[in-house]
């Protein structure tokens, strides 16, 4: 019997390291399911969803609360299949918008389940806003899901709990009827249990082991994420606001960004190219008849008198924005090889409407976004994992036509130089 108690208490100890390195671990992974899956719905879903309301698709946290996990993650990869299959609920799904949802054949089970975990919790709500450093506690089967593993782990402990309790009584009475004399057990003052309780090696390395992998854990998730500005949206001197000119107005993109489809820079527009419009436009509707105060700051960066439409060049003053994008100074990016000579395969690859620009692939909807903000983690997996996907047209491309012919004049063994594999480009050199 005395073995039976010493095995029990062992798988005690061990369920116990269990519980607590499974409630460790499920945490974390919890994190980072929403985490990736706010990023995943960011690349994705926002151009047409929203979490809270309807926009061009429907709002996804009321909607996905209510529908079964298993056929959103059908529905997401490939609705036209459950729709081809004659999915009653599927038809029904389809009829909502008139503007078909792309195919994500590539994303995983995983990934999915990542995007719903996140749209059912909703975005953590900002210090300012909550009053307090609070985010909102994630909803769902997903919550339930690790309810029940905890709950399951917790059981299990009690269970062993009652069985020890049980089998010392079994004990006791076993004994008893031998005619052994028990004595009991010498009840033991808190602190001084405590001190000794910290003399067993065993229990001080358990301990430091908890710390290491905790600490750890804490360090890997903050090395990782460092340099990672995803969502970063800094305050500009300007309220510039994309959803109204991009959005609202659908000015197109390369109006003020011109540099993007030809060189390696996108370029800030100058203030001459806002005037291109402010000089008549000035949104007095809202400020009782006086011109706006974010127009008004564009005549003071220029010297502009509104009423004698004339400059002052001695009061011009830069505008000093905030840039939002930052590559690392050894990272090469050229924005017009990406616009101009990857367009397409960049649309195939993102899922892009015709009616979108390329810019949507790694900025986001910047038509929506009322202050500009970092949508794409600009990481070096996230752009090799575009590089490894991305399916590229060469056909009836000049860019790939001139490595073709050049490759063939190798082949000859022909005269080739820097100049025929896009050598004089200025951004090859001049950074």
């Amino acid at each position: 019997m005395r073995n039976i108690s010493l095995i029990v208490k062992r798988v005690l100890k061990s369920a116990f390291v269990f519980a607590v390195l499974s409630v460790l671990t499920i945490s974390a992974t919890r994190a980072q399911d929403v985490v990736e899956g706010r990023k995943l719905f960011k690349e994705n879903c926002s151009s047409c969803h929203q979490l809270g309301s309807n926009s061009i698709g429907p709002a996804l946290t009321p909607m996905l609360k209510e529908l079964d996990e298993a056929f959103a993650i059908k529905w997401i990869r490939n609705w036209k299949a459950l729709v081809d299959a004659g999915d009653k609920q599927a038809i029904e799904a389809s009829k909502y918008s008139p503007a078909e949802m792309p195919l994500f054949p590539r994303l995983t089970d995983v990934q999915i389940k990542n995007i719903i975990a996140y749209a059912k919790a909703g975005e953590p709500k900002k210090a300012a806003e909550a009053g307090a450093a609070t985010e909102t506690t994630p909803e769902g089967a997903s919550t339930f899901s690790i309810a029940g593993i905890v709950g399951i782990i917790l059981l299990s402990i009690f269970v062993l709990v009652i069985l020890g309790r049980a089998v010392k009584m079994l004990e006791r009475l076993i004994l008893q009827k031998q005619g052994v004399v028990i004595v009991d057990d010498v009840k033991v003052p808190f602190g001084a249990g405590f001190k000794v309780l910290f003399k067993n090696k065993k229990f001080v390395g358990f301990v430091v082991l908890l710390l290491v992998i905790s600490l750890g854990s804490f360090g890997w998730m903050g090395m990782w994420n460092t340099g990672v500005h995803t969502g970063y949206q800094p305050s500009q001197p300007i309220k510039f606001s994309h959803e109204l000119h991009a959005g609202t107005n659908q000015i197109d993109c390369q109006y003020c960004h011109q540099g993007a489809f030809k060189s390696k820079n996108s370029t800030i527009p100058s203030m001459n190219v806002c005037m291109n419009c402010h000089k008549a436009v000035q949104a007095t509707e809202k400020y009782d008849g006086q011109i706006s105060p974010e127009i008004q700051k564009i005549y003071a960066a220029l010297g502009y008198n509104p009423e004698t439409q004339t400059y002052d060049k001695s009061k011009e003053k830069p505008v000093e924005w905030v840039r939002v994008h930052n590559l690392p100074d050894f990272a090469y990016f050229n924005h017009s090889q990406h616009v101009v000579v990857g367009e397409a395969a960049i649309r195939k690859e993102k899922g892009l409407k015709p009616n979108e620009p390329v810019c949507f692939a790694c900025h986001g909807p910047v038509n929506t976004m009322e202050e500009i903000y970092q949508y794409s983690p600009l990481t070096m997996k996230w752009c090799i994992n575009c590089h490894r996907n991305a399916e590229l047209d060469v056909k009836g491309n000049a860019f790939y036509d001139k490595i073709i012919e050049a490759h063939d004049k190798i082949k000859k063994g022909e005269k080739i130089t820097p100049a025929a594999l896009g050598g004089l480009e200025c951004g090859k050199c001049h950074y």
